[in-house]
């Protein structure tokens, strides 16, 4: 069967994506610019978001004492091997919110990126309120013969969620970025922890139909995972009850319900995460690879008979959509 994104998967995937657009494998390749965070510094909060640690998620290379274009050459060595096939690059702007700065430092920054030769494009994370109409603009431009894509931490689209993780914006601000964003034409991502304390099985799989009615063009999910040295974790050891940890098997099983009813146009670059043993606490899956649950999932698709979309549906704001 061949599926509405144009290959037998049974959901539409980055790879697919990139193969569809690139004629090929695109590798990311993630950068550490330096920058800090409005939650960080005071302008919005202080100490971050309650479970960010952006260690657990950075590779080795990467380090802001370094230049853009040395991490772009010790990026493609370190991948060299693991992904052969590879033959352009994206340049993930990663580590904390790669928009907060002003505009002429962003040129600088992104500008270094897309001289490297083999780099066909840029990937811009960051918060839905460090973005601003000039910004957009010149990404916009930039976007006219580049790969250019915006990454949104959403986290959760329950504002009671947002506050208890410190998250210091609403769902409105991300659905504000969101929505500028793809209105210029830009590729626009959302990125979405499941299981966040207080969230219940069919809190997540509802608020599908919210991320359905934003203009996304990628989606990033992943389970809760508490670490080490973040104000979660101190959450954690005071009220454990709050939190619950699915087995991998019950994970699968509700990101399948998820899936089915996700919009079968957006591209799912990721479902689950791995990090580092020495960032966990609190219960984990232990030491599975990111393609190990990859093939956990196709094959309980296929045992399932099920696919992305199937019974995808489309947000109407009532007080069943917004169950707390």
């Amino acid at each position: 069967m061949i599926y509405p994104w144009g290959d037998s998967r049974r959901f539409n995937s980055y790879a697919g994506y990139f193969r569809r657009r690139f004629g090929g494998r695109v590798q990311k390749l993630s950068v550490d610019a330096g920058f800090t965070c409005p939650n960080r510094d005071g302008t919005v909060g202080r100490g971050g978001c309650t479970f960010c640690i952006n260690g657990a998620f950075t590779p080795s290379y990467c380090s802001p004492v370094k230049s853009i274009t040395r991490q772009i050459d010790e990026g493609i060595e370190f991948h060299r091997n693991r992904y052969r096939t590879a033959r352009q690059y994206l340049v993930y702007f990663q580590s904390y919110s790669n928009t907060y700065a002003p505009l002429e430092r962003l040129k600088e920054l992104y500008g270094e990126a897309l001289r490297h030769p083999g780099v066909a494009g840029i990937v811009i994370g960051t918060r839905p309120d460090c973005v601003d109409e000039r910004k957009l603009d010149y990404l916009a431009e930039v976007a006219r013969d580049r790969y250019v894509a915006v990454e949104y931490g959403i986290e959760s689209t329950f504002d009671a969620t947002l506050r208890a993780v410190n998250r210091g914006h609403d769902f409105a601000a991300a659905e504000r970025a969101v929505r500028m964003t793809a209105e210029r034409g830009l590729s626009v991502g959302g990125h979405f922890i499941l299981g966040l304390p207080g969230e219940s099985d069919r809190m997540l799989v509802e608020q599908t139909a919210r991320i359905n009615a934003l203009p996304l063009t990628t989606v990033k999910f992943h389970q809760l995972q508490v670490f080490r040295s973040t104000a979660m974790a101190a959450e954690y050891d005071a009220h454990p009850e709050r939190f619950r940890f699915w087995t991998l098997d019950a994970y699968l099983d509700l990101f399948i319900e998820i899936l089915r009813r996700l919009r079968p146009d957006l591209v799912v670059e990721r479902f689950a995460s791995e990090a580092p043993p020495r960032y966990h606490y609190g219960r984990n899956w232990g030491l599975v690879r990111n393609e190990q649950l990859l093939s956990m999932l196709e094959k309980r698709l296929e045992e399932r008979d099920a696919w992305q979309g199937e019974i995808f549906t489309t947000f109407v704001e009532n007080k069943e959509n917004n169950p707390r």
